[in-house]
């Protein structure tokens, strides 16, 4: 990457809060719409697909299963790239894949090649852009990074109320290869999010500091293991796990779950619109609660509430027999899923830190892209079995709740706290500046200047005492110091070449 500025993290830089930072957070709210709404919008086109190739719904479906499961699974390929090569390259080079997969599918003559353009190399330019605008997000706040969080967060629900209609009018106007063609061209915009990274870099160092050796540092690793040492991180994964098996199961079934009970086609699409709005504004809301001094400390428990909240949503939607209900769902499920979606990844930055955060989001979402294939589809065979959405929103509502008391409870019981100190200075978000260090290194210098003024007063206090000594008692000790420099004399003996001692001429 010929003269790319390699964003390693451990720059000493102190992140802004804010300047470039909410630039940053513009892109990463791009990309964050395109990475979660994209594998629900490209469902408008399912059945012109469906007719343009003779196959059935489930095979459709395989579009964003895949789309997802890239979206996810390839977390660790991401970290590796973002720890070579750094966020600004990788996004822009990610962006032109999303774009590449889409152009490329407008032009398929089959199901299987829509599985490999929109499916792998779209899912994958995706996965190589929401990681690292992550990344880049906990960078530049620390601070204000639960605000950050969630402000990036709503780009989910916003995107996916616009690229929805937006399908459906470009399918209605130019078919699905143009409609294809037309989100490809719309994708190349995660190019220029991509621009937007710009690395923190340290200020320029003084003359002095440079004088100094240089420390050889060890090489950044490309993907670290050693955050499974940690429990709070363990504990995190294996709550997240649980919580992606039933997380996505009631807006994937709350649609049909209406139409089950004798709703319109029409009516019952309205409670995602309802879902998505109130979306909207639970993200940053819920930022500015986690901000806030009081909370910010106990936020993996605000994030264990949220959970909870969730799961106890879809437990009591499970037993909604009329559209009222069904709203009433919506609009609860839509608070608690928003809280969910801005609290998930600022608990995670706040477990494992700013250095090991890009390595830890991919391996926690490669664990999580298990859960999402597993989720949806293992509630799609229990409705096969039961014939009933009951039982499909109960199941995850306690999958939520579970994942819930996992986190809360272990983290209680494992975790021991502490008193919250800055993080060392390798750390961005709380890093010494330069001025910083001047100021400090000001206090000794200022020390050993009021140390040698005190002894100056000393000597001046001495000096009168020495001017009263009297005429004789000086002569008597120049002739002291002369006899002590005749003895020292006599007593060296000179060996010249021979061997012979030879006495030292005198010095006076």
């Amino acid at each position: 990457m010929g003269g790319a500025v390699v964003d390693t993290g451990d720059s000493g830089v102190k992140a802004p809060d804010g300047g470039w930072g909410w630039a940053v957070l513009f892109g990463c709210f791009i990309i964050t719409g395109f990475s979660y709404a994209f594998p629900k919008a490209v469902s408008v086109f399912f059945k012109e697909l469906i007719r343009e190739f003779g196959v059935g719904y489930s095979d459709t479906a395989w579009i964003s299963s895949i789309l997802l499961a890239m979206l996810y699974g390839t977390g660790p390929l991401c970290s590796i790239l973002v720890n070579r090569f750094g966020c600004r390259p990788v996004m822009m080079v990610g962006g032109l894949f999303a774009s590449l997969g889409m152009v490329l599918a407008s032009f398929a003559t089959n199901i299987i090649h829509i599985y490999l353009c929109t499916g792998v190399i779209t899912g994958l330019g995706l996965a190589l852009n929401f990681q690292p605008s992550l990344i880049m997000l906990n960078r530049y706040f620390s601070e204000k990074r639960p605000l950050a969080n969630g402000l990036a967060a709503a780009g989910s629900p916003v995107a996916l109320c616009c690229l929805s209609p937006l399908g459906q009018v470009l399918q209605y106007k130019y078919g699905w290869r143009g409609g294809f063609l037309i989100l490809g061209g719309l994708l190349l915009n995660c190019c220029a999010c991509g621009a937007l990274m710009r690395p923190l870099l340290a200020p320029k160092k003084t003359s002095e500091v440079e004088e100094k050796p240089k420390e050889t540092k060890p090489k950044p690793k490309l993907l670290d293991f050693t955050v499974f040492k940690d429990r709070g991180f363990l504990i995190y994964t294996i709550a997240a796990s649980i919580m992606v098996l039933g997380l996505f199961v009631p807006p994937v079934f709350v649609v049909s779950y209406a139409k089950e009970l004798g709703n319109e086609d029409t009516k019952s699409a309205l409670l995602l619109t309802i879902l998505g709005f109130i979306d909207i504004f639970a993200r940053p809301t819920s930022g500015i609660i986690a901000g806030l001094k009081w909370v910010r400390p106990r936020c993996v428990y605000l994030f264990s509430f949220a959970m909870i909240f969730n799961g106890i949503a879809d437990i009591l939607g499970s037993f909604a027999k009329d559209y009222a209900s069904l709203v009433v769902f919506c609009i609860f499920f839509g608070i608690s899923y928003g809280m969910v979606g801005a609290l998930q990844f600022e608990v995670l930055m706040a477990i494992v830190g700013t250095e090991k955060f890009s390595s830890a989001i991919g391996l926690v979402l490669l664990v999580e892209a298990i859960a999402v294939l597993v989720g949806p589809p293992g509630a799609g065979r229990l409705l096969d079995a039961t014939k009933n959405y009951m039982y499909v929103f109960m199941l995850a509502g306690c999958e939520v709740v579970l994942s819930a008391l996992v986190l809360a409870i272990c983290n209680l019981l494992f975790i021991k706290r502490k008193p919250q100190q800055p993080d060392p200075p390798a750390k961005m978000e709380m890093a010494i500046t330069e001025t910083e260090m001047e100021e400090l290194n000001k206090a000794p210098k200022d020390d050993q200047d009021n140390g040698g003024g005190a002894e100056n007063e000393k000597k001046q206090a001495i000096e009168p005492e020495t001017k009263t000594t009297s005429k004789d008692e000086v002569k008597e000790l120049e002739s002291i110091e002369v006899d002590s420099i005749e003895v020292e004399n006599a007593s060296k003996k000179v060996f010249g070449p021979n061997g012979v001692a030879v006495e030292p001429e005198s010095s006076l």
